[in-house]
């Protein structure tokens, strides 16, 4: 690989980064000499502006709090063969960006996602180890195995999967909803290790385990009902027609036995679970079709950005 033939855009996105930015724009800049480092902001309180400028970084804002909004800024208004994303709090390791790109490009990919191995006990906390793990595991189960750390900042993709990403996140879910993009459209995807460590002195996580865990879970589950709709709703027709079918056999067997239903609301209830029950597979089959569509229209929108290397 060649990388100074290859535009190679680093996105770093910061909230109040300003004891650690300035040493992610200086290792990326000795690891990929010839890219362009792109610093947006996001309501930054401190110097984080400031550092990011004077460390030679093309400083930008989105003004919209969130990750999510920050990332479909950068994917919107940069325009580069390779982007790396990375955080801005100093925890990845730059030198692996080269490892990556070169997975990238070698072995025709659309992402690569760095897989962290901690240096430290400081660097990965056990809550957000062990909810990761949960994560990573639930995904895995709903849209098939593909990664061991969806939750990674630190990721590599080509032009084809930055252009045809609809970004619909706004926190720090949008690492789910990137690996539940590449997982949809099958897209040729792998995970590299490398090292992670502990922030700097000064520099403080804006994750919340539960919080943000809760909230990765709720879009996890949201991408499976836009993404698998007839699996979602057969899932909730099956258990809304038990729960029928259950309410319904004591009333059968009494009206068999004496001719009569003394459980006229109890019927009631039961025929109308029932009735939800068969809406509820109906919705399914045709939100399948619908997302079927989407599927096939976010596919032409990749294959209509050229390869890596191509014209």
């Amino acid at each position: 690989m060649t990388v100074p033939a290859l535009r190679i855009a680093v996105l770093v996105p910061c909230f109040n980064e300003e004891a650690a930015v300035a040493t992610v724009v200086s290792d990326f800049r000795k690891a990929l000499p010839t890219a362009q480092i792109f610093v947006y902001d996001n309501n930054s309180r401190d110097r984080t502006v400031e550092v990011a400028r004077a460390a030679g970084a093309i400083v930008r804002s989105e003004r919209r709090q969130g990750k999510g909004h920050v990332v479909r800024r950068m994917f919107a208004d940069v325009d580069a063969d390779v982007y790396v994303l990375v955080d801005g709090d100093a925890t990845y390791d730059a030198p692996s960006a080269l490892r990556m790109i070169d997975a990238l490009v070698n072995d025709h990919l659309d992402m690569v996602v760095g897989f962290r191995v901690d240096q430290s006990v400081a660097a990965y906390r056990p809550g957000h180890r062990t909810g990761n793990w949960m994560l990573t595991s639930f995904l895995s189960s709903v849209f098939g195995q593909a990664f061991k750390d969806i939750l990674s900042g630190y990721r590599v993709f080509s032009r084809r999967f930055v252009k045809s990403f609809p970004v619909l996140s706004d926190g720090f879910e949008i690492e789910t909803e990137l690996s539940v993009h590449a997982l949809e459209l099958a897209l040729p995807v792998m995970e590299v290790e490398t090292p992670y460590y502990a922030r700097p002195e000064g520099s403080f996580s804006k994750l919340n385990t539960w919080r943000d865990g809760f909230r990765i879970l709720g879009t996890i589950l949201k991408l499976y009902r836009s993404e698998k709709p007839l699996r979602f709703f057969t899932v909730i027709g099956v258990f809304l027609m038990l729960v029928s079918i259950g309410l319904a056999i004591p009333v059968i067997i009494t009206y068999l036995e004496e001719g009569i239903v003394p459980r006229l609301p109890t019927a009631v209830l039961s025929m109308g679970l029932m009735i939800v029950a068969v809406l509820s597979v109906a919705s399914g089959l045709v939100l399948d079709t619908v997302t079927r569509g989407r599927r096939e229209m976010k596919l032409l929108a990749y294959l209509s950005q050229p390869a890596i290397g191509r014209d």
